[in-house]
């Protein structure tokens, strides 16, 4: 879900004329605001359960290290990423602030990174379980 919004979603809605791609961000910043700490809890958890239930086995470090990064995009997604997006909810098109371009790129940047420790953390799960 996260390599789809920084790929294909976002450069759609930025696509779109007028302020339709803010529309669409706004919508997605409360839609997805409110079902991502379900995937993210899901995810570590289930790691979680993996490094435990494998410990004394063959890649146990390799499901720690992708359940760190998976912690650190955690952390990384409420420090920096949740206070935009909790400001992009509320905005409207007769109520932007001056910089909302800027949120927007700045968030961008900050989803790169958090994305590029998802990709990370899922292929050192995969490299686990060979």
């Amino acid at each position: 879900m996260e390599f789809s919004v920084a790929f294909f979603v976002n450069p759609i809605l930025a696509g779109l004329p007028g302020d339709n791609g803010l529309r669409g961000r706004t919508h997605g910043s409360r839609l997805l605001g409110a079902v991502m700490p379900f995937w993210y809890i899901g995810s570590l958890a289930l790691s979680a359960v993996w490094a435990a239930a494998g410990w004394q086995h063959h890649g146990a470090g390799l499901v720690v290290t992708a359940a760190s990064l998976l912690i650190l995009s955690v952390v990384m997604s409420i420090l920096l990423l949740v206070p935009i997006n909790n400001r992009v909810k509320t905005w409207t098109a007769e109520g932007l602030p001056a910089d909302w371009k800027q949120q927007m790129n700045r968030w961008d940047r900050f989803h790169y990174i958090r994305v590029a420790l998802i990709v990370a953390a899922f292929a050192l799960l995969v490299a686990a379980l060979a």
